[in-house]
């Protein structure tokens, strides 16, 4: 089932294609199955391999790789995105459009998973911005758009990122006691690096506050010392432990 086409809108109205999915299988029981999204100019395959390292056999991970399209904070320059985007801040313009296309995509690639499946998005920079959003059309019940969100959501996790639409968050949220219900009940990890020079911590860290006082009260971050704008071994180990306890996930042997 498609919620929004197998194609990518953005500003003018282009149409433009995803690139190749790359998919991790569960090594062991499947519980989970969570999308992760990669940042501005990469791809899929590389958090796929890095994914695949982590002690968590029991996730299923789905990488896909966003459109090549222009970026403004380019100059128009094309590069894998998952929307279009000027500056990588809370303060910049939304691309709803785009937005709502790579949440759309999203949501198509979780749509067909076993109903016994926990389900989750997670992404780095870019990507972590376009699962916020996903987040905040999971609570609202609807895309930007109004076509209704299809999927619920069990967990968010958000690395090096920001959050888009962040000064219509708490009307939309507010809007519905469902709404309400959903965002309460929905936790969200936020991780970002003191020393990011590409989504500035401060970015980060308003994020977390717009999103809690938005009613998403089960949003943690944390912050890291000395990190720039990419992961390391502590920061995905800290990702692996806080989903392992949020989604309830069997232990690893060994």
């Amino acid at each position: 089932m498609s919620y929004g086409g197998s194609s990518s809108g953005g500003r003018g109205g282009r149409r433009l294609e995803y690139g190749r999915t790359y998919v991790v299988r569960p090594k062991g029981r499947h519980q989970a199955t969570i999308v992760w999204l990669h940042g501005l100019g990469d791809n899929g395959a590389s958090w796929s391999q890095l994914l695949d390292s982590l002690p968590l056999p029991n996730i299923k991970w789905i990488c896909p790789t966003a459109p090549t399209r222009p970026v403004a904070a380019f100059g128009g320059f094309p590069c894998t995105a998952w929307f279009d985007v000027e500056e990588t801040s809370l303060d910049g313009r939304d691309d709803i459009e785009g937005l709502d296309a790579s949440a759309a995509h999203v949501a198509n690639l979780l749509s067909s998973e076993p109903s016994d499946v926990r389900l989750g998005i997670g992404g780095f920079s870019m990507g972590a911005a376009t699962a916020l959003h996903s987040a905040a059309c999971y609570a609202h019940g609807r895309f930007t758009n109004g076509i209704a969100y299809p999927i619920s959501l069990s967990v968010v996790v958000g690395l090096s990122g920001w959050l888009p639409c962040s000064r219509t968050l708490r009307t939309k949220i507010e809007s519905s006691q469902t709404a309400l219900r959903k965002a309460a009940a929905l936790p969200i990890l936020l991780n970002h690096g003191r020393a990011d020079e590409v989504v500035t911590y401060r970015n980060g860290e308003r994020s977390a506050e717009i999103l809690r006082s938005s009613g998403f009260q089960y949003t943690y971050f944390k912050a890291y010392n000395g990190l720039g704008h990419y992961t390391i071994p502590e920061e995905m180990d800290d990702v692996s432990k806080w989903l392992s306890s949020r989604l309830g996930l069997d232990r690893p042997r060994g």
